[in-house]
């Protein structure tokens, strides 16, 4: 990954050094998860112009995943061992959210995929000025939840059965997925550091540096990460 063209070595202190790899790993971790579901959405889709939008978004993640592993070699990093370290982190939510409908499924990665996309992002405004620019332009710059959130947007402006209970489900969700950044704040010391980092601003007191976060932190992530996700379900037409 390291000889990618325009590939600079950055020397940063040892601290933020991991912790930079740390989330760049989720990061990437997070977008072959979601090229995995993707793919087996598309392959159920109900109809062919559907089956080959999400086919595109797909591919669409690995195009993102590969753009933060480069900048995992330009720290040094090892690719393969910075993902591993998040190997299995979805399982309980997978188990907790096993959807009934290939709509259910559709929208379990709609709202699955956003809010980890905005806590990385969160996380992202602890990182040095390179590796920040990196995982804001990924996971910002034509985001495929803008582009199969008007499939699921059509189908609910047509089907209010299908809306109310999309809307259920979606609220279902989003408290499963505030579940998993709990645990990955409380477990996870180089990530929450970060995300303190980013908050400081705006959370008074954020948690010390190697320890879980301060209620204060987590509070002020929830609240953002609530917040998007009311944005995003709106955009669906569909009560948060």
């Amino acid at each position: 990954m390291s000889d990618a063209p325009n590939a600079t070595p950055t020397t940063l202190p040892a601290g933020d050094h991991a912790d930079a790899v740390e989330l760049l790993g989720l990061v990437a971790y997070t977008e072959l998860a979601s090229f995995g579901r993707l793919a087996g959405d598309a392959a159920h889709a109900p109809t062919l112009r559907q089956r080959q939008a999400l086919s595109r978004l797909a591919a669409a993640m690995l195009d993102r995943q590969e753009r933060v592993l480069v900048r995992v070699g330009e720290l040094g990093g090892d690719p393969d061992d910075c993902m591993t370290a998040f190997d299995g982190i979805f399982d309980d939510f997978d188990a907790r959210t096993r959807p009934s409908t290939w709509w259910e499924g559709i929208l379990k990665g709609y709202v699955g995929q956003g809010v980890a996309d905005d806590f990385c992002l969160l996380a992202a405004q602890g990182l040095d000025e390179r590796s920040r620019t990196v995982v804001v332009d990924a996971l910002t710059q034509d985001t495929p939840s803008q582009r199969y959130a008007p499939v699921i947007a059509e189908a609910a402006a047509t089907d209010p059965v299908l809306s109310s209970r999309l809307a259920l489900w979606g609220r279902r969700l989003v408290g499963e997925a505030l579940g998993v950044v709990g645990v990955v704040l409380a477990e996870r010391p180089a990530l929450a550091r970060l995300v303190a980092a980013g908050a400081a601003a705006e959370a008074p007191e954020p948690g010390e540096p190697g320890g879980g976060p301060e209620p204060a932190t987590q509070s002020w992530v929830f609240a953002q990460l609530t917040a998007e996700h009311a944005r995003r379900m709106d955009r669906l037409g569909l009560a948060a």
